[in-house]
């Protein structure tokens, strides 16, 4: 898989020095660059961190989570090692360097230039970006370093902070970076005067619904058993749909090869995923369901079969961090949680199916179709009536790691293991960590311990 490096070429202005001379004329003067600015500003760095953040979710750490909850299946050479939980520590290295390096080390290098520098807006929207892959991070691994972390030669070793400690810390970058983007004083800079912010185009209203959704989701993971985690998923929810009547959250690709989707790279080079095999496509193939045509390519065949639809397979087949629907699942699941409320639940489960079918330019005919068949949840008890929700987040989280998680905290839809008698439950450690700061890695597999939150 191509290497998220090439995402971050215009961090070289770092390197950049400052002529100086106590002589103004011509030969002085020519050092001076107009295009090129003497010191790194906020936003040079937005697009590298948001390309960043979306080739993270899109690459490796997808993969893993598709294979593990059976959206694709690995037919050859090493996705069919891994699809029977054949995976190592050095096979997660990728997922976790780009996170740490390529998304949070810069993004941390653009908060601490936007605070010193009064952007708002910047200091807001880092914030909301290191929430979202501090969350990724903890979803997948669990305790991780954080507050110890990005310290450079101070600390080469830092400690590991629990998964518990690091939601409390998302909620506090969050409702930071609210602050922030609710500032009226927004700084020298804003993100919308140089194009920079290609996921809300330096919409603050956009981003701080972005923030109440990602809240929205570290409430509803916890609400298991727990009736105020479910009323604050709630809340979060309507903030989020009442600032700005929420828009996907999402970066787009290009169709340029160095710049194209992570899946569409790696399909390009490698032949070893099967799409329509899966567990998912089979299921989808007997509910006759419109989507299916969306979601795979019947033109396509190569040694595995029928290929990936360009929805989430082209070039540039932008990463979905947050889609809407996803607001109306969290939101149905809640309600269910918090007050056994069958009724509301029923109208959100289907408004949130009909938003995927939207999304995916599926015609109005059909998903009437299919909701009429397949859109009343079963109203036996919670449980049954959360697994028919989480059914249709399955199909709706395509490729989204997202659907892992929701798949842990309700075990929905029911799944056999491929191999052995668990599906992986967490990624393990990563061999680097294991490498250069093994003293204080958490002893872990791919079942145990379980992130806090799934149970």
């Amino acid at each position: 898989m191509k290497n998220i490096k090439y995402i971050l070429s215009t961090l070289a202005i770092l390197s950049l020095l400052t002529v100086t001379s106590c002589k103004k004329d011509f030969f002085t003067d020519v050092n001076n660059n107009p295009n090129t600015p003497p010191a790194v500003v906020p936003y040079v760095l937005l697009t590298s961190v948001e390309g960043a953040m979306g080739y993270t979710q899109t690459s490796t750490h997808s993969f893993f989570t598709a294979l593990f909850t059976q959206q694709v299946q690995g037919v050859s050479r090493q996705a069919y090692a891994y699809d029977q939980y054949v995976v190592t520590s050095q096979d997660l290295d990728d997922p976790w360097s780009n996170w740490y390096t390529s998304v949070m080390e810069n993004d941390l290098k653009l908060m601490q230039l936007a605070d010193t520098r009064g952007d708002n807006q910047y200091s807001g929207i880092s914030r909301v970006l290191m929430a979202f892959a501090l969350q990724q991070v903890v979803d997948a691994w669990g305790s991780a370093p954080y507050s110890q972390a990005f310290k450079g030669l101070d600390n080469l070793h830092p400690a590991y902070d629990s998964d518990v400690n690091l939601y409390v810390s998302i909620h506090q970058l969050l409702d930071n970076g609210i602050t922030y983007l609710s500032n009226p004083v927004l700084g020298p800079d804003k993100p919308s005067q140089h194009g920079e912010d290609v996921i809300y185009n330096g919409d603050a209203t956009k981003w701080i619904a972005f923030a109440h959704a990602i809240k929205a989701r570290l409430y509803i993971h916890q609400s298991k058993g727990n009736v105020a985690m479910a009323n604050s998923a709630l809340t979060e929810v309507a903030l989020s749909l009442d600032s700005s009547g929420f828009t996907s959250a999402q970066f787009p690709f290009s169709t340029d090869e160095t710049g194209a989707n992570a899946m569409y790279q790696y399909n390009e080079n490698r032949a070893d995923i099967s799409f329509t095999t899966s567990t998912l496509a089979n299921a989808m193939a007997v509910n006759t369901d419109p989507r299916y045509q969306v979601l795979f390519d019947s033109t396509f065949n190569d040694v595995n079969g029928v290929g990936l639809g360009d929805f989430y397979g082209a070039a540039n087949a932008p990463a979905v961090f947050i889609p809407y629907e996803e607001l109306l699942f969290i939101k149905a699941e809640a309600k269910l949680r918090a007050s056994a409320d069958f009724a509301g639940a029923q109208t959100d489960f289907q408004s949130a199916i009909q938003a995927n079918m939207t999304r995916l330019g599926v015609s109005s005919s059909a998903a009437s179709a299919y909701l009429t068949a397949y859109g009343t949840i079963s109203s036996t008890s919670v449980d049954t009536a959360i697994a028919s929700i989480a059914y249709e987040e399955w199909i709706s989280l395509y490729l989204n790691p997202e659907a892992w998680t929701v798949w842990r905290r309700t075990n929905a839809p029911t799944l056999a293991p491929v191999a052995g008698s668990q599906i992986p439950r967490r990624f393990l450690y990563t061999q680097t960590e294991y490498t250069y700061n093994a003293a204080n890695v958490p002893a872990s597999t791919l079942y145990s311990p379980r992130i806090f939150w799934d149970h």
